[in-house]
Protein backbone atom coordinates (compact mmCIF):
# COMPACT_ATOMS: atom_id res chain seq x y z
CA UNK A 1 0.00 0.00 0.00
CA UNK A 2 1.44 3.39 -1.03
CA UNK A 3 2.47 6.24 1.38
CA UNK A 4 -0.86 8.43 1.76
CA UNK A 5 0.26 12.32 2.21
CA UNK A 6 -1.24 15.44 2.54
CA UNK A 7 0.23 18.89 0.96
CA UNK A 8 -0.14 22.19 2.45
CA UNK A 9 1.16 25.14 0.76
CA UNK A 10 -0.50 28.64 -0.11
CA UNK A 11 1.47 28.42 -3.82
CA UNK A 12 -0.65 26.65 -5.88
CA UNK A 13 2.14 25.74 -8.62
CA UNK A 14 4.04 24.76 -5.49
CA UNK A 15 1.51 21.84 -4.37
CA UNK A 16 0.96 21.22 -8.22
CA UNK A 17 4.91 20.61 -8.61
CA UNK A 18 4.99 18.46 -5.01
CA UNK A 19 2.33 16.16 -6.00
CA UNK A 20 3.74 15.45 -9.59
CA UNK A 21 6.79 14.53 -8.44
CA UNK A 22 5.83 12.45 -5.52
CA UNK A 23 3.18 10.21 -7.27
CA UNK A 24 6.61 9.59 -9.67
CA UNK A 25 8.00 8.27 -6.57
CA UNK A 26 5.05 5.93 -5.61
CA UNK A 27 3.65 8.43 -2.82
CA UNK A 28 -0.01 8.97 -3.23
CA UNK A 29 -1.12 12.40 -2.74
CA UNK A 30 -4.62 12.21 -1.10
CA UNK A 31 -5.53 15.88 -0.08
CA UNK A 32 -4.37 19.75 -0.63
CA UNK A 33 -4.59 22.89 1.51
CA UNK A 34 -3.62 26.46 1.26
CA UNK A 35 -3.57 27.82 4.83
CA UNK A 36 -3.04 25.96 8.27
CA UNK A 37 -6.55 25.85 9.16
CA UNK A 38 -7.67 24.20 5.92
CA UNK A 39 -5.03 21.86 6.35
CA UNK A 40 -6.24 20.31 9.99
CA UNK A 41 -9.53 20.07 8.51
CA UNK A 42 -8.18 17.64 5.43
CA UNK A 43 -5.41 15.88 7.63
CA UNK A 44 -8.61 15.08 10.17
CA UNK A 45 -10.83 13.97 7.34
CA UNK A 46 -8.45 12.08 5.73
CA UNK A 47 -6.14 10.73 7.86
CA UNK A 48 -2.63 10.27 6.09
CA UNK A 49 0.40 8.83 7.06
CA UNK A 50 2.44 12.12 6.45
CA UNK A 51 1.49 15.89 6.27
CA UNK A 52 4.17 17.36 4.15
CA UNK A 53 3.87 21.27 5.34
CA UNK A 54 5.37 24.85 4.65
CA UNK A 55 6.33 27.11 7.49
CA UNK A 56 4.92 30.25 6.12
CA UNK A 57 1.09 30.26 5.86
CA UNK A 58 -1.38 32.63 6.03
CA UNK A 59 -3.86 31.97 9.41
CA UNK A 60 -1.90 29.68 11.16
CA UNK A 61 1.74 28.62 10.58
CA UNK A 62 3.14 25.36 9.77
CA UNK A 63 5.01 25.05 12.92
CA UNK A 64 1.48 25.17 15.21
CA UNK A 65 -0.55 23.26 12.32
CA UNK A 66 2.32 20.08 13.54
CA UNK A 67 0.73 20.58 17.07
CA UNK A 68 -2.73 20.58 16.05
CA UNK A 69 -2.45 17.55 13.75
CA UNK A 70 -0.95 15.22 16.54
CA UNK A 71 -4.45 15.56 18.47
CA UNK A 72 -6.68 16.04 15.06
CA UNK A 73 -5.07 12.91 13.98
CA UNK A 74 -1.94 11.60 15.88
CA UNK A 75 -0.83 9.04 13.90
CA UNK A 76 0.20 11.19 10.76
CA UNK A 77 3.66 12.32 10.85
CA UNK A 78 4.65 16.17 10.26
CA UNK A 79 7.51 17.08 7.84
CA UNK A 80 8.04 20.78 7.01
CA UNK A 81 9.38 22.01 3.95
CA UNK A 82 10.54 25.16 4.18
CA UNK A 83 13.40 27.76 3.06
CA UNK A 84 14.32 28.50 7.10
CA UNK A 85 17.43 27.08 8.76
CA UNK A 86 17.68 29.51 11.59
CA UNK A 87 17.37 27.32 14.86
CA UNK A 88 14.80 28.80 16.67
CA UNK A 89 12.61 27.67 13.49
CA UNK A 90 14.31 24.14 13.91
CA UNK A 91 13.79 23.87 17.50
CA UNK A 92 10.41 25.25 17.64
CA UNK A 93 9.01 22.96 15.35
CA UNK A 94 10.83 19.72 16.91
CA UNK A 95 9.26 20.80 20.33
CA UNK A 96 5.70 20.73 18.54
CA UNK A 97 6.28 17.28 17.61
CA UNK A 98 7.43 17.73 13.76
CA UNK A 99 9.49 14.40 12.45
CA UNK A 100 10.99 15.78 9.42
CA UNK A 101 12.92 19.37 8.50
CA UNK A 102 13.54 19.49 4.85
CA UNK A 103 15.07 22.83 3.59
CA UNK A 104 14.18 23.36 -0.09
CA UNK A 105 17.16 24.17 -1.51
CA UNK A 106 17.74 20.52 -1.15
CA UNK A 107 17.46 17.87 -3.94
CA UNK A 108 13.61 16.41 -4.17
CA UNK A 109 15.22 13.09 -3.54
CA UNK A 110 15.83 14.52 0.02
CA UNK A 111 12.17 15.00 0.96
CA UNK A 112 11.27 11.58 -0.09
CA UNK A 113 13.59 10.07 2.22
CA UNK A 114 12.17 12.34 4.90
CA UNK A 115 8.77 10.35 4.05
CA UNK A 116 10.22 6.71 4.29
CA UNK A 117 12.18 7.81 7.20
CA UNK A 118 9.45 9.04 9.54
CA UNK A 119 7.25 6.56 8.26
CA UNK A 120 9.60 4.02 9.84
CA UNK A 121 9.48 5.96 12.98
CA UNK A 122 12.55 8.04 12.91
CA UNK A 123 13.01 11.76 12.87
CA UNK A 124 14.58 13.45 9.80
CA UNK A 125 16.68 16.73 9.67
CA UNK A 126 17.88 18.10 6.37
CA UNK A 127 21.76 17.98 6.56
CA UNK A 128 21.99 21.68 6.22
CA UNK A 129 19.51 21.95 9.75
CA UNK A 130 21.20 19.36 11.64
CA UNK A 131 24.63 21.79 12.47
CA UNK A 132 21.77 24.52 13.58
CA UNK A 133 20.04 22.46 15.93
CA UNK A 134 23.19 21.04 17.51
CA UNK A 135 24.52 24.23 17.90
CA UNK A 136 21.36 26.14 19.47
CA UNK A 137 21.37 22.85 22.38
CA UNK A 138 24.72 23.23 22.68
CA UNK A 139 25.18 26.74 23.32
CA UNK A 140 21.65 26.18 25.87
CA UNK A 141 19.94 28.91 23.22
CA UNK A 142 17.44 26.61 22.78
CA UNK A 143 14.12 29.10 23.52
CA UNK A 144 12.30 27.42 27.12
CA UNK A 145 8.82 26.12 26.05
CA UNK A 146 6.20 28.72 25.00
CA UNK A 147 3.58 29.37 27.69
CA UNK A 148 0.71 30.18 25.48
CA UNK A 149 -1.83 27.69 24.59
CA UNK A 150 -2.85 26.62 20.55
CA UNK A 151 -5.18 28.95 20.64
CA UNK A 152 -3.76 32.07 22.08
CA UNK A 153 -0.89 31.72 19.57
CA UNK A 154 -3.07 31.21 17.17
CA UNK A 155 -4.31 34.72 17.85
CA UNK A 156 -0.89 36.17 18.62
CA UNK A 157 0.16 34.89 14.83
CA UNK A 158 -3.28 36.48 13.27
CA UNK A 159 -2.09 39.80 15.01
CA UNK A 160 1.19 39.87 14.06
CA UNK A 161 -0.11 39.63 10.74
CA UNK A 162 -1.87 42.77 10.95
CA UNK A 163 -5.25 41.38 11.79
CA UNK A 164 -7.84 43.37 14.23
CA UNK A 165 -9.69 41.89 16.99
CA UNK A 166 -12.63 41.58 15.12
CA UNK A 167 -10.72 40.23 12.19
CA UNK A 168 -9.43 37.55 14.23
CA UNK A 169 -12.73 37.16 16.01
CA UNK A 170 -14.27 36.27 12.39
CA UNK A 171 -11.47 33.92 11.18
CA UNK A 172 -11.35 31.77 14.22
CA UNK A 173 -15.25 32.09 14.24
CA UNK A 174 -15.09 33.36 18.33
CA UNK A 175 -16.92 36.57 19.67
CA UNK A 176 -15.05 39.69 19.61
CA UNK A 177 -15.09 39.36 23.46
CA UNK A 178 -13.66 36.32 23.40
CA UNK A 179 -10.78 37.33 21.00
CA UNK A 180 -10.28 40.79 23.02
CA UNK A 181 -9.87 38.06 26.17
CA UNK A 182 -7.07 35.99 24.37
CA UNK A 183 -5.21 38.69 23.35
CA UNK A 184 -5.53 40.38 26.87
CA UNK A 185 -4.47 37.15 28.25
CA UNK A 186 -1.49 36.31 25.98
CA UNK A 187 0.11 39.79 26.62
CA UNK A 188 -0.50 38.96 30.06
CA UNK A 189 1.58 35.78 30.30
CA UNK A 190 4.30 37.29 28.17
CA UNK A 191 4.03 40.58 29.88
CA UNK A 192 4.20 42.45 26.67
CA UNK A 193 1.84 45.00 25.88
CA UNK A 194 2.39 46.00 22.75
CA UNK A 195 1.94 45.33 19.30
CA UNK A 196 5.26 45.72 17.91
CA UNK A 197 6.14 43.86 20.36
CA UNK A 198 4.09 40.95 20.19
CA UNK A 199 5.48 41.09 16.71
CA UNK A 200 8.59 40.54 17.47
CA UNK A 201 8.27 37.75 19.75
CA UNK A 202 6.38 35.89 17.48
CA UNK A 203 9.06 36.21 14.65
CA UNK A 204 11.65 35.59 17.34
CA UNK A 205 9.37 32.10 17.43
CA UNK A 206 9.27 31.28 14.09
CA UNK A 207 5.56 31.86 14.14
CA UNK A 208 5.87 34.54 11.45
CA UNK A 209 8.83 35.76 8.72
CA UNK A 210 10.34 38.98 9.13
Amino acid sequence: MPIRTVLADDHVLVRQSLKSFLETEGIQVTGEASDGQELIDVVARLSPDVAIVDISMPLMNGIEAASEIRRASPQTRTILLTRHDEDQYVTEALRLGVKGYVLKNQAATDLVHAIYQVCRGGIYLSPGVSRAVVDAFLSKTARPPDPLTSRERQVLQLISEGKSTKDVACLLGISTKTAESHRSRLMRKLDIHETASLVRYAIRRGMIQP
